[in-house]
């Protein structure tokens, strides 16, 4: 069972996304949870605070974005509720199923990192539209990373058999490896050079003279799944590696040092992360 809750101007904002994506992002971002332990998705209940001037052709379009990302990874919403309310206000519970879930805890040292999708592309995709640069051709791949993500559902199904720990970037693929690395009692070395081989995303950070390394590390909202296992996964490539230790650390040509696992926080961060820049 999971329940996510996409708030405007805390997760979203109406100025930069249209009602149907608003739909999908928040069906989606609930999805990934469910992807992240190696579950099947099931069904799902909608619970939807509205302010009053969103009107019916919005909600409706809302609604579709919704069903889209619900028929996308075949789990039907079957109910839910309605209210009005000062903010737009999406919760979105979903329950899946599976035998046995992958959890945050259980990563050994001598494991890999395995990242499946990719990390930071939709912070830039955000900065983009923050700048008024969202056409751009260059950054456009960025921009529907942040709009329309896609739960990993079938690379959370293909992780279940290897993966010792698992866990879904949300918040910032630092914050979210030392989750499992606090719940393991292990350290999680995060390889630069592997980070930095998504030429779109050095192309993207390269259009918005932004540093490529920090939106992978600290971006958050892009729902890739990050995986703990001794041997490699399909559809899943190495970033890292488990150690004896604590913490996050980062590996690049001057060596390893610690890194602070830092992304976003609702109750420490001082900006809504729809306004953030990473």
């Amino acid at each position: 069972w999971t329940i996510d809750e996409q708030v405007d101007g805390t997760h979203f904002r109406r100025d930069l996304v249209s009602w149907r994506d608003i739909g999908w992002r928040s069906f989606m971002a609930a999805a990934s949870d469910v992807a992240a332990m190696g579950a099947v998705p099931w069904c799902a209940l909608s619970a939807l605070v509205v302010p009053g001037e969103v009107d019916d052709a919005a909600l409706q379009e809302l609604a579709r974005g919704q069903r889209a990302a619900a028929e996308a990874i075949g789990a039907p919403i079957v109910g839910g509720n309605l209210a009005r309310g000062p903010a737009l206000s999406i919760a979105t519970t979903l329950i899946g199923t599976c035998e046995s879930p992958v959890l945050r805890r259980g990563a050994r040292a001598g494991d890999g990192l395995w990242l499946a999708g990719r990390v930071g592309l939709a912070a830039a995709g955000l900065r983009a539209l923050e700048e008024g640069k969202g056409g751009e051709a260059s950054l456009r791949a960025a921009v529907d990373a942040w709009r329309i993500p896609r739960a990993l559902v079938p690379e959370g199904r293909a992780m279940r058999s290897a993966a010792h720990a698992a866990i879904d970037v949300s918040d910032g693929l630092a914050r979210d490896v030392g989750h499992v690395a606090e719940a393991s009692g292990v350290r999680a070395v995060l390889d630069a050079d592997a980070l930095l081989s998504d030429t779109g995303l050095s192309s993207a950070a390269l259009a918005l003279g932004a540093d490529a390394l920090e939106l992978a590390l600290y971006g958050g909202e892009d729902y890739a799944l990050i995986a703990a296992s001794p041997v490699a996964i399909d559809g899943f490539r190495r970033i890292g590696d488990v150690t004896d230790g604590e913490g996050v650390a980062l590996r690049d040509s001057n060596g390893e040092r610690p890194i602070e696992p830092r992304g976003f926080d609702h109750f420490t961060s001082d900006r809504p992360r729809a306004a953030s820049r990473s």
